[in-house]
């Protein structure tokens, strides 16, 4: 008896949403009364409600415009993150709710005082309905003297512990549990105890956890080098003792996110002292085991994200939003939306399969407009997050469903026209969402950090050699839109394919400031 079954092309629309889709979108993206009655009836019901809180942002004369337009790119895959379509246009019912997923804290400064205000900032943050990332590696290792307590601390892990039982305490908005990222510099004296410390049954249950690698400790493993341990040496500590900075075996200056307290040189470099060396290559294996055995911690590479970074001259980034997709600076917001790919797709799996790449670039136009306007009803509690967002308007879009786009166009996953499809896309995503930000630029105005001038540093020029060559000289001033569209290694690139925009984005400025964001596997709910 023959039992293969033939598969029928069917137009992508003809396919009805899976059970589970709908269960998802009716317990957390639905919106409902108190009482429990629904107000959107049906999906669509949702797109139009979404469409019409984000357009309502426009003038008057052009609100309705957009609302068609809006309503179409959601009707054609442009998905954007769950706190939008949760809460968007739901004011009247979540008065306290944010349209963004997910912040990073301000940094933790090495003080009570600071801990416990970041505990309070992050409470608020998580009862909007936000998640939240953090750095705890700016705290003194454990066993380190407290002068001012005339006692010893216990360290970073300790103080996670508090934060991981206030997200336990606090009731997210929108029905979901409270989600944080916790990271921790390789260099860090503790860190070995941060890589065990979900070995211990219950503890840090709130955290996703990611180590911080540095170019420095991947060349010590690759040349099987002893690897320092260190922390910054406190101002006060070095102007009382006075000890050699020179002597390598004690000291070693590394980047580090605060300056304010310690001994920094001309480059930006923050004098460590070394409390413990180990070789390189056995903490390599610790933290390989640690993410065979658990899959964590995870695995950051914090100066290619650095590197990589836009904003390079004016952030340290050191945390990320809690799936880890969202590299952000202090105060940070996750402001991100996906393009499903599968609906692009005409006559899937026969052979006239195709990808309508021009109806793909409307969309992932259209859809950068669109998350730009939630920068303007973010709803984030803290004045901080909402002068972060509105200063350099950060958003993110990635794409979703490659794999089932590549099996309706007839193509095998990890093939050479694949991988070529997949490049493709990514390009052509950016280049269409940098040419929508240039045409918001010019009809709204850049972001305002664009317009700002910054001083040249000595630190800049050696994150920038080419500055110097093009007679950048320190203490002269620079715009932050040549900052950006000349000198970011990320535009750079974008360059190479389309120079003619990129000069004009350094002429003007941009609206839109990220690139590419592709959320885990697992995380999206399409």
């Amino acid at each position: 008896m023959n039992t293969v079954v033939k598969i029928e092309p069917k137009d992508i629309d003809a396919i009805p949403y899976q059970e589970a889709s709908l269960d998802i979108w009716d317990k957390k993206y639905r919106l409902t009364a108190k009482d429990g009655t629904p107000i959107d009836k049906t999906m669509d019901d949702t797109y139009k409600r979404v469409a019409r809180a984000i357009a309502d942002v426009e003038r008057e004369d052009v609100r309705e415009q957009w609302y068609e337009r809006f309503l179409w790119a959601l009707r054609r895959g442009a998905i954007p993150a769950g706190r939008v379509i949760s809460n968007a246009g739901a004011l009247q019912h979540k008065p306290a709710t944010s349209t963004i997923n997910c912040t990073v804290s301000g940094t933790i400064h090495d003080s009570m005082d600071n801990i416990l205000k970041k505990v309070h900032e992050a409470g608020l943050t998580l009862k909007s309905g936000a998640g939240i990332g953090y750095c705890f590696s700016t705290l003194r290792p454990r066993g380190a003297y407290v002068s001012g307590a005339g006692a010893y601390t216990s360290g970073p892990l300790s103080f996670m512990d508090i934060f991981d039982k206030m997200c336990f305490t606090v009731s997210s908005a929108g029905g979901r549990r409270g989600a944080q990222m916790g990271t921790f510099d390789v260099g860090h004296p503790d860190v070995m105890e941060f890589i065990r410390a979900k070995r211990e049954n219950g503890r840090l249950r709130q955290f996703n956890l990611s180590l911080l690698i540095t170019d420095e400790f991947i060349r010590a493993v690759r040349e099987d080098r002893e690897w320092q341990l260190a922390f910054p040496i406190a101002l006060k500590e070095y102007e009382s003792e006075r000890p050699d900075l020179t002597d390598t075996s004690k000291f070693v200056w590394r980047e580090w996110e605060i300056h304010d307290g310690y001994v920094v040189n001309d480059d930006g470099l923050v004098a460590c002292k070394i409390y413990k060396s180990l070789p390189a290559r056995r903490m390599w294996d610790l933290i390989m085991t640690s993410t065979y055995d658990f899959a964590e911690p995870g695995f950051i590479l914090i100066d290619r994200v650095n590197e990589m970074n836009n904003n390079w001259w004016c952030e340290n980034i050191r945390a990320s939003n809690p799936c880890g997709e969202q590299i952000l600076p202090e105060y940070g917001a996750c402001l991100l939306g996906s393009v499903n790919l599968t609906r692009f797709v005409k006559h899937p799996f026969g052979e006239f399969a195709e990808f309508d790449w021009d109806e793909y670039r409307e969309v992932v136009k259209i859809f950068t407009r669109l998350l730009d306007n939630v920068v303007e009803i973010n709803g984030l509690p803290l004045e901080k997050q909402r002068e972060e967002i509105l200063r350099k308007r950060r958003h993110g879009m990635g794409f979703l469903g490659l794999g089932s786009t590549l099996t309706l166009l007839g193509l095998k996953y990890g093939a050479p026209e694949s991988v070529r499809f997949t490049e493709d896309v990514a390009r052509e995503m950016a280049v269409a969402g940098w040419e929508a930000a240039l045409e918001l630029s010019r009809e709204k105005g850049p972001a305002p950090i664009m317009n700002e001038e910054f001083t040249v540093t000595k630190e800049m020029l050696r994150k920038r050699p080419e500055m110097a060559r093009d007679g950048w000289k320190p203490g002269t001033k620079i715009a932050g839109r040549l900052l950006h569209a000349r000198y970011s290694r990320y535009m750079q690139r974008i360059a190479e394919v389309a120079p003619r925009l990129v000069h004009e984005l350094a002429e003007v400025g941009e609206e839109r400031r990220l690139s590419a964001a592709v959320a885990r596997t697992g995380s999206h709910h399409p």
